[in-house]
């Protein structure tokens, strides 16, 4: 059996839980992997067979996306080519992260593939949103549009969505308490974090930063490069994480019984949806790094109360049921 499994490049969740994934699916059969997109930091051991530019966001530094950098990344023409030369029909199974291309390759070729993401749980009208309708609705339905949906969420909203994939390094890692506090705010600069979380109550901060290529420390807060290693270690042995809105970088803080407080992207639907959700856990979400920021921190800080959740190990079992049911007849060997 051939299977493409096409992954989502922006951000560092979509990649990381593909390293989890990605063996699984070797099981079956011949395994060809797609990343679309520039702003991940991590990456897989595997090689990956079609790197594509995509359709991403650019980080900014205040707090949102960077709408000029964005536009200047966008190729659409590119885009158009890459969707229309993709060869997809030797495919027995396609699976989809929230990758454009390969979506979208799908439908112009009249085949079907199936979404395992995150995102894909927005189909359903009973995953938390804040408040009404929002005109980035059209992104859950039309980014990467399938046919086949399996979502994951921080609880199982509706019937095909399950709870979050907890990668195997996480699970099996003992979390212990060394006091400080793990941070990864990509949208915004190392200054902005450094001027506010410098006054803070007498505590350590471990930034992890999108722009420094060399760690450094000013007073209590220490700035380090992304890398998965060391994001991992920070986290498992921290007090809490100062996150965004994200989903996979939470949810795995919230299985390790850390603290977490969420600050969603300003103007990012999809982060605030989930910010909305955790906050219904439990989880504080604030929404701005702003002179109120600094007091809501220190409140965070001096609350000892941590969310409890159940997140069981049962990504073996989903890709095997996802695998049984839609890739084409007669190509799972006996």
């Amino acid at each position: 059996m051939k299977i493409l499994y096409a992954i989502q490049g922006t951000g560092n969740g979509h990649i990381s839980r593909a390293r989890e994934i990605v063996p699984l699916l070797q099981q079956y059969g011949e395994l060809d992997l797609l990343i679309s997109g520039t702003e991940a930091e991590v990456s897989l051991s595997q090689p990956v067979k079609y790197r594509l530019h995509g359709f991403s966001f650019v980080f900014g530094t205040k707090g949102g996306v960077d709408k000029w950098a964005t536009y200047k990344l966008m190729d659409l023409l590119r885009l158009w080519r890459d969707i229309n030369h993709l060869p997809l029909k030797q495919y027995d199974l396609i699976i989809n992260d929230f990758e454009p291309v390969s979506a979208w390759a799908c439908r112009r070729q009249k085949l079907e593939a199936v979404s395992l993401s995150h995102q894909c749980s927005f189909i359903s009208k009973k995953t938390p949103r804040p408040g009404s309708w929002n005109y980035a609705e059209w992104l859950f339905k039309y980014y990467s549009p399938t046919k086949h949906h399996i979502g994951f969420h921080f609880e199982r909203y509706d019937d095909f969505i399950h709870t979050p994939v907890i990668r195997s390094g996480i699970r099996n890692t003992n979390p212990t308490n060394k006091g400080h506090y793990t941070v990864y705010l990509p949208a915004y600069d190392d200054k902005t974090l450094l001027k506010y979380l410098g006054r803070t109550h007498d505590v350590e901060w471990q930034i992890f930063s999108k722009r420094q290529k060399t760690p450094y420390r000013e007073g209590n807060v220490h700035i380090f490069p992304v890398s998965n290693e060391g994001f991992n270690e920070s986290m498992a042995s921290c007090e809490g994480l100062l996150t965004g809105g994200g989903f996979e970088g939470p949810a795995e803080a919230l299985y390790l019984k850390k603290k977490v407080l969420m600050i969603p992207m300003t103007g990012q639907y999809e982060q605030r949806c989930n910010a909305e959700a955790a906050s219904r856990l439990g989880v504080p979400v604030v929404y701005a790094i702003d002179e109120q920021f600094v007091g809501k921190v220190n409140k965070w800080i001096a609350d000892d109360k941590k969310v409890t959740v159940n997140f069981p190990d049962e990504t073996a079992q989903i890709v095997d049921n996802m695998v049984k049911r839609y890739a084409k007849p007669g190509s799972i060997s006996a």
